[in-house]
């Protein structure tokens, strides 16, 4: 397969996505279960893979060690509008994995392996399109970028390292599983640390302490009872309404000691009508009313992604037999759409593989995702 001026080390997009697979990416944060962690070894792969094409590539680290990777394509004139096609190169965790993360295996008419599904098929199918393109890439309406993206699944900061190197552009192609239908509106993010104080005892006389579990445990309740039937008053029409879940609790330090403090960590997925100054501070009040010393800490805000679905470019995304559809879950678009880029995330994967302990994803959906892509590019 011949593109740019260079010529890909592969015989098709299966073995590509094999090539990809195969250079361990795993995010980091948490516990990654390996020592395959971080984007340079794969930003340098990628960054081989966008030379084969011809375009021009350059590896710019975000974090020591963490490197975003972009390649821009040629094109027969200047000022054309930009055109962004953004899949992430980390993964999550390989922890507890049934099938090996990096074997690429090729078996039942799929690619086993970590990040097959979420994002490296995206990238596969997305670089294969351009190349089956060719020279007809300098001669698109936009003017293409490739920017595989560092740290996606968790602080998303190759995203917003992105944002501010290209405020302006006109329209980013994120990749995140969705069966090729067009994800032009997600709920966004809003994480909370809350904490409860008490006053520590011991368990035999607690009458002399103040339970800090107690305090959190009314917190909680309030957030079944009163927090989600609040964001059940106003849906989006296209998400539906807000969610939240309490992820972690802590609490205690010892069996016979009155706990002295309770920490909670919350999970709220907002619609774009919550986007509004003194949004946290709600959430707080009504909180209060069960615990009124109840602590309040922002861990992470992100904004929903909502592009009008009448953007010219989803107009080419449906031509290309996509469709318009919203997600719970946040990606790389909302930063994106949060700095004035026009974001929607389309991928040949399912979200149903993402994330899971045998991830794979069918050669048939990743030859798909090539003809959509390409059917996409030759509209804009």
């Amino acid at each position: 397969m011949s593109g740019g001026k260079g010529r890909f080390p592969a015989d098709d997009v299966v073995a590509l996505l094999q090539g990809f697979v195969r250079v361990g990416s795993v995010n980091p944060s948490g516990d990654p279960g390996t020592t395959e962690t971080g984007e340079a070894r794969m930003a340098a792969h990628v960054a081989e893979r966008l030379t084969d094409l011809g375009a021009r590539a350059e590896v710019k680290e975000v974090l020591p060690g963490r490197p975003n990777v972009l390649g821009q394509f040629p094109s027969d004139r200047p000022g054309k509008p930009k055109l962004l096609l953004c899949p992430h190169l980390d993964t999550v965790s390989v922890r507890g994995m049934t099938v090996d993360p990096f074997a690429a295996e090729r078996r039942e008419g799929k690619i086993w392996g970590r990040g097959a599904c979420d994002t490296k098929g995206t990238m596969a199918a997305m670089l294969w399109a351009l190349a089956l393109l060719g020279p007809d890439v300098a001669r698109l309406e936009h003017e293409v970028w490739f920017a595989g993206l560092m740290d996606e699944e968790s602080g998303n900061k190759g995203a917003s390292a992105l944002a501010a190197e290209f405020a302006d552009a006109d329209f980013a192609l994120v990749g995140e599983p969705t069966s090729c239908q067009i994800v032009h509106a997600t709920k966004g993010a809003t994480w909370l640390r809350l904490t409860a104080r008490g006053r520590a005892a011991h368990s035999a006389s607690p009458h002399l302490g103040e339970n800090a579990i107690y305090k959190m445990a009314d917190a909680v309740r309030a957030v079944r009872d009163d927090l989600l039937p609040w964001f059940a008053t106003e849906p989006d029409p296209v998400l539906g309404p807000a969610t939240t879940s309490v992820g972690t609790i802590t609490g205690g330090s010892k069996v016979n000691i009155v706990p002295e403090a309770c920490t909670v960590e919350l999970d709220i997925r907002t619609v774009p009508s919550q986007v509004r100054e003194g949004f946290v501070d709600e959430v707080a009040a009504l909180l209060r009313r069960a615990c009124p010393d109840l602590g309040m800490k922002v861990l992470r805000s992100h904004q929903p992604l909502h592009t009008p679905p009448d953007h010219p470019c989803i107009r080419a995304l449906e031509a290309a037999g996509g469709r318009c559809v919203g997600a719970p879950w946040f990606c790389d678009g909302s930063l994106l759409s949060a700095a004035g880029i026009p974001a929607v995330a389309a991928d040949p994967g399912s979200i149903e593989q993402a994330h899971t302990a045998d991830e794979w994803l069918r050669e048939d959906d990743l030859r798909a995702g090539v003809r959509f892509y390409g059917d996409f590019l030759r509209r804009v």
